[in-house]
């Protein structure tokens, strides 16, 4: 019996779930039967469908737990895991015919066991859901690996949305870093262009006192020569001013030359003092 089957305790532990599951549902649908107000019994129904999506998520985990560990296992005991997923399948195709006598009965059309509209339910309901005693092993199995290779193209696709959102957060990452870095360039820059500024400043400022101080000195020295160019004057306009020293190499005024003749000379002129 599939029953009998030692589980692993990853199946173990889906198979427990699922038996929870099965067990509220049982529940569920013997409580429906006494609850007489309409909007109760939506609520009742809305939450026995929940239970059965959940159920079907862990039939697929089931099913996906068995691909993993059938490298390891035997034939036989393939065989036997596979019994036994095929009894959950049917369970639980049981309660969702039987949840679909209750919709009916109750004129609940808004009731899905899946998401995407009452078209989507009521086609699972029609060609995927069927009862257990009205479907082969076979035609089990090929409806939920249909069902399973459906969900698992939908997980590949998120997958590749998630890997184009991780390679564009890492474009983008990588352009931010190389705008952090060439941000930190023209900063050192404008800070050796402040610097070199404050350098030519200094400089300017002392060229400005080198030519203040040059300035002063031409002006002096244009006075010394005003000054002596002034002594000079005087001194030929008025040669007798004893209050004015000769100034060294002028030779004295023309009045105060002697001329002298001596036959001893080729020039019958000479200058003496």
């Amino acid at each position: 019996m599939a029953s009998d089957i030692n589980l692993s305790p990853a199946l173990s532990d889906i198979d427990g779930q699922l038996r929870d599951h099965f067990r509220a549902l049982s529940n569920g649908f013997q409580k429906l039967d006494k609850i007489k107000d309409p909007n109760r019994q939506n609520k009742q129904m809305e939450e026995l469908t929940g239970k059965m999506r959940e159920c079907k998520r862990l039939i697929k985990e089931f099913d996906r737990e068995i691909k993993e560990e059938e490298s390891g296992n035997p034939p036989e005991i393939n065989k036997q895991l596979n019994e036994k997923k095929q009894a959950l399948i049917k369970e639980l195709n049981s309660y969702v015919a039987l949840r679909k006598t209750y919709a009916s009965s109750l004129g609940n059309k808004r009731v899905e066991l899946f998401d995407g509209g009452t078209t989507g339910g009521e086609a699972f309901a029609e060609e995927n859901v069927r009862v257990a005693s009205s479907m082969t092993n076979q035609e089990l199995v090929e409806g939920g690996t249909k069902m399973m290779d459906e969900t698992d193209q939908t997980i590949e696709r998120s997958k590749k949305v998630v890997e184009e959102t991780v390679n564009v957060g890492a474009q983008t990452a990588a352009t931010l870093k190389s705008q952090t870095e060439q941000m930190g360039r023209i900063v050192n820059e404008l800070d050796t262009i402040q610097f070199s500024i404050k350098k030519a400043t200094q400089l300017v400022k002392e060229i400005g006192r080198q030519v203040a101080t040059d300035r002063c000195i031409m002006a002096f020295l244009f006075l010394i020569v005003c000054g002596v160019i002034a002594i000079i004057v005087v001194k030929i306009v008025n040669p007798k001013n004893k209050s004015i020293r000769d100034i060294p190499g002028l030779a004295p005024p023309v009045a105060s030359r002697k001329l002298l003749w001596s036959p001893g000379y080729d020039s019958p002129y000479d200058f003496v003092l």
